[in-house]
């Protein structure tokens, strides 16, 4: 098979590489600077942006709306203002600069150091208060940061940036500690992103980037999809849990990937929770609707359509031709399943919501699970419920790092509504492929160096109380090798172990006989572990290449079924 090879790059492109190179210069010059900065320098320099940008935010708010159509207007401001007040509020009194702690027991000192240059990737869904979120930690944290828009949102990301440069810079933060490109594409964004003189990653933005940033042979935090689900536990009080999803999903325009995405409910009060949800501005549409809906919302490569993202559930409605209430906040459509045969399942990024009906708190708890590992898992999801047992049960067991209790995903996530570290990016741990589950502020933005004295003089001896008795080394066993293992006994122990895994081999050998990649196909972007299962049960392989971005269990699980074909590589 021919190796697949990327299309020669535009004027654009070449131009937007330029720009890339240029702005990343430019920042690690002023990081020099930057990284001799006083906590004083520092923190007034954070005041004076944050002050600037505050008076802005209705403006900047309107800006993001009329350039990408997404969103509501009133939300966009509050998330600006929860970036550039929250957040400062959070971050304000943080040690950031010279010694930060001591230990005086252990006799350890540590000091804060600049990680270093900072590429920011800023999506179109939550641009100016992502933007304003991200300068303030990366300068609090001494680190220059570039900013890569995404290019239907580079106005209103360029607006913002140059009012907080303008403040920082009168403030005296040094020229290029701010920068942003204005030439914006996605070679241009990848070649920012592994310039040499970048030091860390914050990619918050479609999937296709954020598993860019990853390939880019820096460190990276990245932000996974959500999917978060919302379970109404029978002890609920059932009027507050509908009120506070129909929130959370409804807030400008269920753009926030911690946004609710499915209801889940305990059979007990499914009918006093449907009544709420109907009182409340709830509209359940009928089996009919709902196919009519999922045929239009979600694309052929499962993802929401661009069409409807961040607009009203009216909105949605009249666009699919479906007749609901004008004062309907969002649209409800019960489902039996997750997965690709339920589209509706999936991480809709609108005012959209699944809704399950469930025996009891145990099996609500399987159909979270299933439900953050279809495209949510480590992200968020919210329990309600009076119960404080079955609520920790939810914290033992759920593969979500931020489980909010009793208050909108949305605003509970960010650390709006929760003691949770006000953020706007917010990790999602080993579940999701991540670094850190944290929600992401400037101290993820700074190394600590320790300065350690002796606690323990060092000895040339063992002490005789730690001597112990000589053994004599184990000789080399004298009988000869075992025999080699035979086909039919290896074949035999790997089907048993991938059956173990959940991956047991179809008939007819099907492992060894999988259908190979057609001499056109294009390497896969993305693996899960869902996909190599899918892949094996369809009796298929997978092509990968530089590029593909796998999860560590899916490598484990591919490798062991022998289902992957490198491009450029013979298939068998």
């Amino acid at each position: 098979m021919a190796a697949v090879t990327a299309s020669a790059p535009t004027d654009k492109d070449l131009a937007s590489i330029a720009e890339a190179r240029a702005l990343a210069r430019r920042a690690k010059e002023a990081q020099l600077l930057l990284a001799e900065f006083s906590q004083a320098q520092v923190d007034a320099i954070v005041d004076a942006m944050a002050a600037a940008v505050t008076p802005q935010a209705e403006a900047l708010a309107r800006l993001a709306v009329e350039e990408t159509g997404f969103g509501v207007v009133a939300d966009k401001t509050q998330k600006n203002l929860f970036a550039s007040q929250r957040v400062h509020e959070f971050i304000k009194p943080m040690k950031t600069v010279g010694v930060i702690n001591r230990i005086e027991d252990k006799k350890v000192i540590e000091i804060a150091e600049p990680f270093g240059v900072v590429a920011a990737v800023i999506p179109s869904t939550n641009p100016t208060s992502t933007a304003i979120y991200k300068i303030l930690i990366s300068i609090k944290a001494r680190c220059a940061v570039v900013m890569t828009p995404h290019p239907s949102a580079a106005r209103c990301i360029t607006c913002t940036a140059d009012i907080m440069n303008e403040a920082g810079r009168r403030a005296g933060l040094p020229d290029g500690a701010i920068g942003w490109m204005k030439t914006v594409t996605l070679e241009g964004t990848q070649e920012l992103m592994k310039a040499r003189e970048v030091s860390v990653i914050l990619a918050t933005g479609g999937m296709g980037l954020v598993r860019a940033a990853y390939s880019a042979g820096k460190p990276a935090y990245g932000v996974g999809p959500g999917n978060a689900p919302c379970y109404i536990e029978s002890s609920a009080d059932v009027r507050k849990a509908a009120n506070d999803i129909l929130i959370g999903k409804s807030f400008d325009g269920g753009l926030l990937c911690s946004s609710p995405n499915s209801v889940v409910v305990d059979q007990a009060i499914e009918a006093e929770t449907r009544r709420q949800f109907l009182d409340q501005g709830g509209y359940f549409l009928s089996a009919a609707e709902a196919e009519t809906l999922a045929k239009q919302l979600v694309t052929p490569q499962r993802l929401p359509n661009p069409a409807f993202v961040g607009k009203s559930a009216t909105f949605i409605a009249q666009k699919v031709g479906i007749t609901v209430p004008a004062n309907t906040r969002a649209l409800i459509a019960e489902l039996k399943g997750v997965g690709r045969d339920y589209p509706l399942s999936f991480e809709k990024l609108c005012p959209v919501l699944s809704y399950y009906i469930v025996k009891d708190w145990r099996e609500g708890c399987e159909r979270c699970k299933e439900i953050l590992r279809y495209g949510g898992m480590g992200h968020t999801m919210s329990i309600h419920s009076q119960n404080d047992a079955v609520i920790l049960e939810f914290g033992l067991h759920k593969p979500a790092y931020r489980i909010c209790v009793n208050t909108p995903t949305t605003h509970g996530s960010i650390g709006l509504t929760t003691g949770l570290d006000p953020a706007m990016t917010l990790g999602c741990g080993g579940f999701g492929g991540n670094i850190t589950s944290d929600n992401i502020s400037p101290r993820h933005l700074i190394n600590v160096k320790r300065v350690a004295y002796e606690l323990r003089p060092a000895t040339r001896t063992v002490p005789e109380v730690a001597r112990v008795p000589e053994v004599p080394l184990p000789r080399a066993p004298e009988n000869s090798p075992p025999e080699a293992i035979s086909n039919v006994v290896l074949t035999s122990r790997i089907d048993k172990f991938l059956a173990s895994r959940g991956l047991a081999p179809q008939a007819s050998n099907a492992l060894h006989e999988a259908q190979a990649p057609s001499s056109t196909a294009q390497p896969e972007k993305f693996i899960c572990e869902d996909d190599v299962r899918q892949a094996v049960k369809d009796g298929r392989k997978l092509l990968i290449g530089e590029r593909t971005i796998i999860t560590p269990a899916a490598r484990d699980a591919g490798e062991a079924a022998r289902i992957f074909v490198h491009a450029g590589w013979p298939s068998s």
